[in-house]
């Protein structure tokens, strides 16, 4: 923004300087100064550079304090929860994620999500003092030492990950998630150390930046989704079965009461209506008899 307001300054002094140039061969110094004061004016340049001094200032106060706060591991961790709580709520319904509970034993990871196969841990607290010190010397010798420091500070990160949070016994899944909030120092990892990356992977250590664990809850929101489905599609088929079952238990004793005795009753008032009326006919005779005489 800063660079498109002052490339239209530079546009319009020189539009102005050039309509001057152009008007006639005699111009002043005086005139060309009067005119580019007159343009300067008139379009409150003044103003629009002091707001846009006051806005560099800001920014860069305000960038001055996200680094020093990146700079104390308490705030820097405070900084991962936050930004990895949000991605949480945005992503998913509350019944399926936690933060900062007591889970599997007692333990308690930053958060978590209940899964299909199992709940997902989420450790924030990444180890982030040698890279800041790796970007900032200059000496190659010590950029190496400091990469190697931060190389062992992952290593050792990853390896309590795994030995705290992957343990399908008591109920994790399989893999738990390393979560780094700044995609530099994700993609310095997967560029630097995508070997030891791809190491803990096998051993159920996911390391993911904002935006890939971004894309790792639509699949598992997705998963629970599925799952859901399937469970009511299931719940379905068994009270199919179940009505299915009962009107076979119907249909067969229809059948009996039917065969048996309904049938048989029937045959049995037809024998009554054939007796009744035998019995009438001899009633009408007999009547008929006692009239005559």
């Amino acid at each position: 923004m800063v660079t498109q307001v002052l490339l239209t300054i530079v546009v319009i002094l020189l539009v102005v300087l050039i309509f001057l140039v152009i008007k006639g061969r005699g111009v002043k110094p005086r005139d060309i100064e009067d005119a580019v004061s007159s343009t300067w004016a008139k379009l409150g340049l003044d103003e629009k550079i002091g707001i846009l001094t006051t806005h560099t200032k800001d920014i860069r106060d305000s960038y001055r304090s996200l680094e020093q706060m990146l700079r104390v591991p308490k705030e820097r961790a405070a900084l991962g929860e936050l930004s990895l709580e949000t991605i949480l709520s945005d992503q998913l319904p509350p019944d399926m994620f936690g933060i900062r509970k007591s889970i599997l034993d007692g333990r308690i990871p930053d958060a978590h999500i209940r899964s299909t196969v199992g709940l997902i841990c989420i450790d924030s607290k990444f180890p982030l003092d040698n890279y800041r010190k790796l970007t900032e010397v200059e000496d190659s010798r010590e950029k190496e030492r400091l990469k190697s420091d931060f190389r062992r500070d992952v290593q050792n990160h990853l390896s309590k990950i795994a030995q705290d949070y992957v343990c399908p016994e008591k109920g994790s899944a399989e893999f738990a998630f390393a979560y780094i909030p700044s995609e530099a120092v994700y993609y310095f990892l997967v560029n630097e150390e995508f070997e030891m990356l791809r190491d803990y992977t096998r051993r159920g250590v996911q390391v993911v930046s904002p935006l890939t664990l971004s894309h790792k809850i639509e699949l598992i929101r997705a998963g629970v989704h599925a799952k859901k489905l399937s469970e009511e599609a299931e719940n379905v088929r068994n009270d199919l079965n179940i009505i299915s079952q009962r009107f076979s238990e119907i249909d067969e004793l229809w059948r009996v009461f039917y065969n048996t005795h309904l049938r048989n009753a029937g045959e049995r008032a037809e024998e009554l209506d054939r007796a009744y009326k035998k019995l009438r006919d001899e009633f009408d005779r007999i009547s008929r008899m006692s009239k005559e005489q």
